[in-house]
């Protein structure tokens, strides 16, 4: 391997954002296309936010499109949001530049931006309260991502991922919303989740047993399933469905995702059972 391979690998790796499961579609295609787009951009200099307020704005020109009819070409915006959604993590970790405003405004960006599209998909397809539920259940899916991989690490002894705050107003603002609307949903899992597994292990006294079925509980099957079931992966399957001219089975797809969860975690529940048996 050359000097120059070598610089390039850890470059990647570097871009990379550290996830104990990643997105079929990321690590195939929109990942490798992101890095590119990323290492391009490195030299420019360019404000990480500023890359995360573009791909909004690629995404309202999607849902306008959308709105207009044109769906291939809302389709094909849709995957070039994606493409910059996954690249401006990247320049942020490539540059040094991992900071909470760009966290907060990817987060909020990406949520009323789907509020946005599934409220025209309501209205395109004539079901605005599938459209509605398509959304609760994506925003639910997206949070059980986020908050499970959460645990997983922290099981395992994982670090958080840390974030410069500058305290400037706009990041205070973001906070405030984050707040408000996602504060409470990650305390809510993840207190779901620590009352579920300490049902399984009420009477577990011994410290190495109740270890070892914590780690069995929050296992990477389950945050493997949920991360592909994630914002690029939808983004990309709303593409397909728009270019197939189907849009309401999108929403359907979206609202089925609802079903699979039950048994997804309930698995993890017999996952604790059968290490206490074993």
């Amino acid at each position: 391997m050359t000097v120059s391979t070598d610089t390039a690998a850890l470059r990647a790796v570097a871009s990379d954002k550290e996830r104990p499961a990643r997105e079929v579609v990321v690590a195939a295609f929109y990942g490798p296309l992101a890095h590119r787009v990323a290492l391009t951009l490195l030299p420019l200099r360019i404000p990480p936010p500023a890359l995360v307020l573009v791909a909004g704005l690629t995404g309202l020109a999607a849902g306008l499109a959308l709105a207009l009819s044109s769906f291939v070409t809302a389709a094909l915006l849709l995957q070039l949001k994606t493409l910059l959604d996954n690249a401006d993590g990247r320049l942020a970790r490539l540059s040094g530049r991992v900071t909470l405003l760009g966290r907060y405004l990817d987060t909020e960006s990406d949520t009323a931006l789907n509020l946005i599209l599934f409220a025209i998909l309501g209205a395109v397809t004539e079901r605005p309260w599938l459209a509605l539920g398509a959304f609760c259940v994506l925003t639910l899916v997206l949070s059980l991502d986020f908050n499970l991989a959460h645990l997983y690490r922290e099981a395992r002894g994982g670090q958080p991922n840390l974030a410069h705050g500058s305290g400037g107003p706009i990041e205070l603002a973001l906070a405030l919303v984050y707040r408000v609307f996602f504060a409470p949903q990650d305390r809510l899992i993840r207190a779901f989740s620590a009352w579920r597994l300490e049902r399984g292990l009420s009477d577990v006294e011994n410290p190495g047993k109740r270890h070892a079925a914590t780690l069995a509980y929050h296992d990477r099957l389950t945050v493997l399933v949920l991360a592909n079931l994630g914002l690029s992966t939808q983004l990309f399957a709303l593409g397909l469905c728009l270019v197939a001219g189907a849009t309401t089975l999108y929403l359907w797809l979206v609202v089925a995702m609802l079903p699979l969860l039950c048994p997804l975690l309930l698995r993890r529940e017999w996952l604790v059972r059968q290490r206490r048996a074993a």
